[in-house]
């Protein structure tokens, strides 16, 4: 009696051939953490392989994790860091920042070594650059418009003094913490 009906938890050599290539073209268009990979190889090799175990499936895709690594073409060090500093240039604050490589399954270790070297003043000058917020603010300002502008800096991550610094601040002194460029 043969056990041909139940399925082997070892993935077929075409299983892990489909890993490798999926692998490869995932990350020659952008970079992705180890957990957005494993998930990634997970849902499309269900899609792919209608027979296919819950072992073959987790098989495969630490597979694919292991073949990035190896390859070094996965790392969410650099992951983090890099994600961190474009983040920041694009006016987002720490908090915010890590909550999204959480998300995305950077270890916390790596989140905050990642943040170090962030400057959520810089960040939030940036943001109120970009909303027209505090310095960069046209026309007048009542209490009405101030209250909006200081709660969208907490409702985007920025803590009160931060706000409040930002929106005393001059367009002098504004354009002198961009120019600085502190990431």
């Amino acid at each position: 009696m043969t056990d041909e009906t139940v399925p082997s938890d070892i993935p077929t050599s075409r299983m892990l051939s489909w890993a490798r290539n999926s692998t490869i073209y995932r990350l020659e268009r952008r970079m992705m953490t180890e957990k957005q990979l494993f998930d990634a190889i997970t849902r499309k090799a269900k899609e792919k392989f209608d027979e296919i175990s819950a072992g073959q499936l987790k098989a495969v895709a630490e597979f694919a994790v292991k073949f990035a690594y190896d390859n070094k073409v996965l790392d969410d060090r650099a992951y983090a860091e890099i994600s961190t500093r474009s983040a920041v240039r694009g006016g987002k604050s720490k908090r915010a920042i890590a909550q999204k490589l959480a998300a995305k399954g950077v270890a916390s270790d790596k989140v905050e070594a990642a943040l170090e070297g962030a400057d959520d003043l810089y960040a939030a000058t940036i943001f109120a650059r970009k909303r027209a917020f505090g310095p960069f603010r046209r026309g007048e300002v009542n209490d009405n418009r101030k209250a909006k502008e200081l709660s969208a800096f907490a409702r985007n991550g920025f803590s009160f003094e931060i706000g409040k610094k930002v929106f005393d601040m001059s367009f002098e002194d504004a354009e002198e913490v961009i120019l600085s460029g502190r990431l």
